[in-house]
């Protein structure tokens, strides 16, 4: 294939992505006022001003009680264009009250995991199941993670990711669909809508329990791998 026709296809391929997106916003109702400039855009930056225009829309969100004691909604941060997103369950409370993924003692942690591996926060895109903080830290509930799912699928959708790093039970139960221990699902790599996905444990239950440090160190080297060999 040519290389002027690749790059028609990609551009018919962005201009598709670019509808979709209008649609999941605006219903059926087609403008014809239509930026082809902004459609053309690198795919780093088209894919910030989705995830932007994404987060305006859900910041109010009042979708399950949880919105009536947070402090910050807590979207996601990181490479809008990454090839690897970490998901997380929820946000606590350093989280909550800077609206950021991850900037506790546990975010510390898994920066620090991050650059064991060769990666650094803005290699990739790190987010939760849940953008509001559950009382006291708690597990969420079934009907919050529901609720709040559907913005994390439309940031995996606009990412477009190679590789998805679930993080601790509550995160890889609700992406796999499965009650299964982290013992069985950790070494695997599983399927999320054919995106590769790696199981581990979640920073926090690191700093709580060291032993759980050697087999989260093994699961980060298989994503090594996979992220690394997928460039050759």
């Amino acid at each position: 294939m040519s290389a002027r026709k690749e790059r028609v296809i990609a551009f018919l391929d962005d201009v598709m992505d670019y509808l979709d997106f209008q649609r999941e916003i605006y219903g059926n109702e087609i403008y014809y006022n239509v930026d082809f400039e902004e459609i053309a855009l690198p795919a780093a930056e088209r894919k910030a001003q989705m995830l932007d225009a994404c987060y305006e829309k859900m910041k109010s969100c009042s979708k399950c009680g949880l919105a009536a004691s947070r402090h910050h909604v807590v979207y996601g941060a990181g490479n809008p264009d990454a090839r690897l997103v970490l998901i997380g369950e929820a946000p606590g409370r350093e989280e909550d009250l800077q609206g950021k993924p991850f900037v506790g003692a546990a975010g510390q942690l898994l920066t620090k995991i991050l650059k064991a591996i060769n990666l650094s926060r803005d290699d990739v895109y790190i987010s939760n199941i849940l953008k509001c903080r559950p009382p006291q830290n708690r597990d969420p509930l079934p009907e919050e993670q529901d609720a709040c799912f559907g913005y994390l699928r439309k940031q995996i959708e606009i990412i477009q990711p190679e590789f998805i790093l679930a993080m601790g039970r509550i995160a890889s139960h609700y992406m796999l669909k499965t009650s299964k221990s982290m013992g069985e699902l950790r070494g695997v790599i599983h399927d999320y809508e054919n995106i590769k996905l790696i199981v581990t444990y979640h920073p926090a239950a690191l700093l709580r329990n060291e032993g759980l440090k050697r087999d989260t160190w093994e699961d980060v080297q298989k994503l090594q791998k996979l992220y690394e060999g997928s460039r050759d």
